[in-house]
């Protein structure tokens, strides 16, 4: 099983918006197109925002710093 979990990521994400506004994301694949954007964003040679190893894959690292909250994600239309 992946750790974090689908449902704790949507969790994480979500609690930046504010209780009036509608969620960031409500759904898996909203969490895993964010998260391989920014695998992609990595593998290009943009800097991670958290510490890794050589052999973590930029998937990985991607999870992590939406984990630690380095990187958000925001709706299309802002």
């Amino acid at each position: 099983m992946m750790h974090p979990s689908y449902s704790e990521l949507m969790d994480i994400i979500n609690k930046e918006s504010s209780s009036d506004d509608s969620q960031i994301v409500n759904s898996r694949y909203a969490v895993v197109m964010a998260t391989a954007k920014r695998a992609r964003e990595i593998v290009d040679g943009k800097p991670a925002a958290v510490e890794y190893h050589d052999g973590d894959k930029p998937l990985s690292v991607a999870v992590e710093e939406i984990e630690e909250g380095k990187m958000k994600i925001v709706k299309g239309d802002e």
